[in-house]
């Protein structure tokens, strides 16, 4: 619930920790920094820039302040050089995964980067935050575990074949974590993302989320593509609801143990209606976007829709997001207008 959250935000501002965030200048990263600088933890930063930007590191520093930016480490580096992972967690006492090579047409179009990355990458941090013995290790999970399950909601313990090697990617993490509760005693937890949003996720490129894409054709009036027939659906997760998540799971990690959580708002929005939804958001901003979406084919190796069952991260962690995808969307379309016009 929402009081077990603000519960653990007065915990840690009493008791400032050492965090390390990899992937601190991406999206996620970026706000799970500025969250923790918020609440006055000491955090270090690692990020090589292959997704990420300093633009969002200045920013962050920007709204933080100079007195709470001056708690902020920044190690540029990769997390497939073991060396690095050990330099970045020494004296650290929780670690949020975050680094990561996303989407699943990149992995169909160079799977060895993405396993290099996502698999020996995790693995490296896995044996750093053994080795400095971290009290809690909380990593970025994916529902495209979930695979061809088609049931919905989706369930954490009900999970299918996977559709593309990032999702087998991103399965083995799971399993090596689990490996590493068992054999090591690292307790860690795995957080199962679903379509997360939010201010500082790039619109740019071929591998872009749908909302910032959309938004930033919309503000520069090019016509939105739909892949399908736009009756896909997803279950749209606002940043604000990870940020809960991670930092409720970095305070619950048990010794030992290793569980994983869907993170999500358990609502389902197809991609008309996400179309609808964006148009309606920019009009208040004195956007009148008028253009009517062009669809193409289906993607490979999406799955049709996708909707999270969010009760065992309710019951165990006291998740409760605050922000549905219509509130998200109001809450980040200011920041959309002014960034990606």
């Amino acid at each position: 619930m929402e009081n077990r959250y603000q519960t653990v935000c007065e915990q840690l501002r009493a008791q400032p920790g050492r965090w390390l965030v990899t992937g601190c200048a991406g999206f996620i990263g970026s706000n799970l920094l500025e969250a923790l600088l918020q609440l006055d933890q000491t955090v270090v930063g690692l990020d090589n820039f292959a997704t990420g930007h300093r633009r969002n590191l200045d920013e962050v520093a920007a709204t933080v302040g100079a007195e709470r930016w001056a708690r902020f480490r920044f190690i540029e580096g990769d997390i497939r050089d073991l060396d690095t992972c050990h330099e970045a967690m020494v004296g650290v006492e929780r670690v949020l995964h975050q680094a990561a090579l996303g989407s699943v047409p990149r992995s169909l179009e160079d799977p060895i980067t993405s396993n290099s990355v996502n698999v020996s990458g995790f693995l490296n941090m896995l044996v750093a935050a053994r080795d400095a013995k971290v009290q809690s290790f909380v990593y970025a999970a994916s529902s495209s575990t979930y695979g061809d399950h088609e049931a919905l909601p989706k369930i954490e313990d009900r999970i299918g074949k996977p559709l593309s090697p990032y999702a087998v990617t991103k399965y083995v993490n799971e399993l090596y974590a689990d490996v590493f509760a068992r054999a090591y005693g690292l307790g860690s937890t795995g957080l199962r993302y679903f379509n997360v949003f939010g201010k500082r996720q790039d619109p740019n490129g071929a591998y872009a989320a749908v909302i910032p894409k959309w938004v930033a054709a919309m503000i520069r009036d090019e016509v939105v593509v739909i892949n399908g027939d736009g009756e896909t659906s997803r279950d749209f997760c606002y940043v604000d609801n990870a940020v809960q998540a991670n930092i409720l799971a970095s305070l619950a990690v048990k010794a030992t143990e290793h569980e994983v959580y869907n993170v999500a708002f358990n609502q389902r929005t197809t991609l008309n209606q996400l179309f609808d939804q964006l148009v309606q958001a920019l009009r208040p901003l004195d956007i009148d976007y008028k253009l009517e979406p062009q669809h193409r084919d289906f993607r490979a190796g999406d799955v049709r829709h996708s909707q999270a069952d969010i009760s065992k991260a309710r019951q165990q962690l006291g998740y409760e997001p605050q922000f549905d995808v219509a509130r998200g969307i109001q809450a980040a379309m200011p920041w959309y207008v002014r960034f990606l016009g």
